[in-house]
């Protein structure tokens, strides 16, 4: 008879995709189907609605994976940095 009552360890999805990547990702998944990546983002982040992101390339199920406020942080930090740092 097989123990039913052992804990069964579950490996976590993969999750070393960082911000960046992932907004690069979406926005290369957006471009790629002809869609404004930038238009299409915002709307996304102004609403929470996801389907502002396309499901190609699994670019929806990424964005998901972030709170929207993780995703303006790296925006601002990314645009800071360039404008400020270089």
């Amino acid at each position: 008879m097989a123990d039913t009552l052992s804990t069964t360890k579950m490996s976590p999805l993969h999750e070393g995709n960082t911000a960046a990547e992932i907004i690069a990702h979406v926005y290369a998944s957006l471009q790629a189907k002809g869609y404004d990546p930038i238009t299409q983002m915002v709307g996304f982040i102004m609403t929470g609605d996801p389907t502002y992101i396309t499901s190609y390339n699994n670019a929806r199920s990424l964005i998901c994976r972030l709170e929207r406020d993780e995703l303006l942080e790296e925006i601002v930090r990314t645009y800071i940095s360039a404008r400020f740092e270089a």
